[in-house]
């Protein structure tokens, strides 16, 4: 059989296991919200994970609030009260379509993600310090801070080698604009080694002053996010549900794409992803 043969015979199998199987929508209690690139030029599909299960129960084109709506509106308003957590990355789209529909449930910024902001931010610092060091031809700076070496600003102080954080400590001397971006995402640390939400509150309005007075653009930026969703990040204290999961969904995604050497067709995409990752078994009998 030719590819064409094979695709639309695989097609019309996933979408009939998917009208049994998820028409309408798995209900859930815990779920992790998500986004994933499916194609250059920011398109992005929406991933609803049961965390209680680990699949894939739903997903979509997009990353507008109107997208997650549908996964709402397809598990009826009764469900929707029934879930008790949602994480996710803080995107506003998504938590303002969670706070439409999902009216009782805890919404919760995961640590996860909220680590990861705070990585982007110091690799943009490193990344502007470097173009600065570039300019002025500072080749032991440039040497210190080129690609090659960013995975050492990004590595927890704890994991570094000896030889690492030696390379890190003079770094820091030297560069100031680092220096700061390191020193504000090592004590942010500290807001998740605290022992409950009130003290984690004080530590974190405390990191959000020290961010806006610190310089870096980048870091004064977060800082705002970080006031405006103060208490989606603090409600972990009250719920330690993580979206990390799905960042292991979006790599097993990724690579399914690559695999394929990309998808045309979107919703076969979709449906891919449900048999890999969700509800749909790879393997499924006659």
């Amino acid at each position: 059989m030719d590819d064409e043969k094979v695709y639309r015979i695989d097609r019309e199998i996933l979408e009939e296991l998917f009208k049994k199987k998820l028409e309408p929508p798995p209900a859930a209690i815990n779920i992790s919200v998500d986004e994933v690139s499916y194609l250059k030029y920011h398109r992005y599909l929406t991933n609803v994970i049961d965390t209680d299960i680990k699949k894939v129960v739903w997903n979509g084109q997009g990353r507008k609030a109107e997208v997650l709506d549908k996964y709402y509106e397809g598990i009826g308003r009764e469900n929707c009260e029934k879930i008790e957590s949602v994480a996710l990355d803080g995107a506003r789209t998504y938590i303002s379509s969670t706070s439409q529909y999902a009216v009782k449930a805890l919404i919760v910024c995961d640590k996860f993600h909220v680590i990861q902001k705070l990585n982007m931010a110091v690799d943009t610092v490193r990344r502007q310090e470097l173009r600065k060091a570039r300019i002025t031809k500072q080749d032991d700076l440039i040497e210190m801070m080129n690609c090659h070496q960013r995975f050492i600003l990004l590595k927890n102080k704890v994991n570094l080698t000896e030889k690492q954080a030696e390379h890190l400590k003079r770094l820091c001397e030297i560069n100031e604009p680092i220096y700061k971006a390191m020193l504000l995402k090592d004590s942010f640390q500290e807001v998740y080694m605290q022992s409950n939400e009130e003290t984690a509150r004080v530590c974190l309005e405390a990191w959000i002053q020290q961010a806006l007075l610190s310089g870096l653009e980048i870091f004064k930026a977060i800082a705002e996010s970080f006031r405006d969703k103060k208490q989606f990040i603090l409600n972990w204290f009250r719920k330690k549900i993580s979206s990390a999961i799905s960042e292991g969904f979006n790599n097993k995604i990724k690579r399914l794409k690559r695999m394929a050497y990309g998808y045309r067709d979107v919703e076969y995409f979709l449906l891919k992803i449900h048999q890999h990752c969700g509800l749909l078994k790879p393997r499924f009998s006659p």
